[in-house]
């Protein structure tokens, strides 16, 4: 027997229907609700253009899993960590960029950041932290981020993996 959806299933729904095209011959459903319909509009809207040179990656990319690995198990050694616990966002991010800038300079493959998890679980720092490394004065220092194992810190750290220096 079939449950009836959930009005969060419907609102989903809404939005995977409205995205589909029709078979030829056949018509297109309708959406839900006006809100899913809003949101697919939102989707679908043109992006607003950016500079080039400003912009920002979506998100840093996961570090492969082989070297995740071999962090974790301090084969490919963690060469400094950061403690950002008791600084407040705008302190936190000046102080992470001049970490890995540091770090970088000194030739270190990867790093560990501790951000802790904030009461509930759902800290800002732990938050924003990858937004920050995600930015473009960034790009060319980090290769990659993944949350740390249980034993460095788990969901309140993360391990920043770090581009190679140019040789030169």
């Amino acid at each position: 027997m079939k449950r009836p959806l959930k009005p969060e299933e419907l609102k989903v729904w809404g939005v995977v229907a409205a995205t589909v095209h029709p078979l030829p011959g056949r018509s297109a459903p309708k959406p839900a609700t006006e809100e899913a319909r809003n949101e697919v509009a939102a989707r679908i809207a043109p992006p607003r253009p950016v500079a080039p040179k400003l912009r920002a990656r979506e998100a840093v990319e996961d570090i492969e899993p082989r070297r995740k690995h071999r962090i974790a198990r301090e084969r490919d050694p963690i060469g400094a960590r950061l403690d950002l616990h008791g600084l407040d966002q705008d302190r936190a991010k000046a102080v992470l960029e001049g970490f890995l800038r540091r770090a970088w300079d000194e030739g270190y493959r990867a790093v560990l950041v501790i951000t802790g998890k904030g009461v509930q679980g759902d800290g800002i720092l732990r938050r924003r932290a990858p937004e920050w490394l995600a930015a473009p004065q960034l790009s060319a220092i980090v290769a990659g981020i993944s949350e740390a194992h249980r034993k460095h810190g788990g969901e309140g750290a993360l391990y920043v993996a770090l581009k190679r220096k140019p040789r030169g």
